[in-house]
């Protein structure tokens, strides 16, 4: 009876971690092996050490197998952004919007430049126009999708999900690498 019981338990702690909203499928799939992962280390060994372990060993391969699934889905709309009929919705309150840089850090994250602009359009892509101190300009188009307060950045080769959070006309960013403040326009 106990066993049928830390079953059913199991599974409707599983079913309800599933249906969690986390903003990425990496912070979903943390969540939910977690879980399991406790789960898991009660059931074979039956103490705290065993639980806990088993949710630190579940977090981590449910943030792999998750983040996975993110690149994919990166992949696949950057695949898409290829034709010139694309379009998403997943472009939240930037769609359509101008921003300029006022400020990234750590400084030496990124080249000198005198002036950063990103446009966000409403089809899901975004244009980043970097005026550099020798006059040279340089445009880079990526695609981009927002959930929930995260914005997802990428292009074949790599992704980016910043944490993000607008007050009035300034927008914070913040990745695991770098923060940026931008400015309206």
């Amino acid at each position: 009876m106990k066993k049928l019981l830390l079953g059913l338990t199991s599974l409707m702690v599983v079913s309800m971690l599933m249906n969690v909203g986390c903003a990425t499928k990496g912070q979903t799939g943390a969540l939910a092996g977690g879980g399991i992962g406790a789960l898991a280390g009660q059931v074979i060994g039956g103490n705290t050490e065993s639980t806990l372990i088993g949710a630190a060993v579940g977090t981590g391969i449910g943030y792999i197998i998750g983040n996975e699934k993110d690149k994919k889905h990166a992949r696949e709309m950057s695949a898409s952004t290829r034709g010139n009929n694309y379009n998403h919705s997943e472009v939240g309150n930037l769609g359509g919007t101008k921003w300029r840089v006022i400020s990234i850090n750590p400084s030496n994250y990124t080249a000198e430049y005198t002036s950063k602009i990103i446009e966000f359009k409403p089809s899901g892509s975004v244009i980043t126009t970097t005026t550099y101190p020798d006059g040279r300009v340089e445009e880079m188009k990526e695609s981009y999708r927002v959930v929930g307060s995260t914005l997802i950045v990428n292009k074949p080769g790599y992704i980016i999900n910043a944490r993000y959070s607008i007050s009035g006309n300034q927008m914070i960013a913040e990745a695991e690498d770098f923060s940026a403040v931008l400015v309206r326009m």
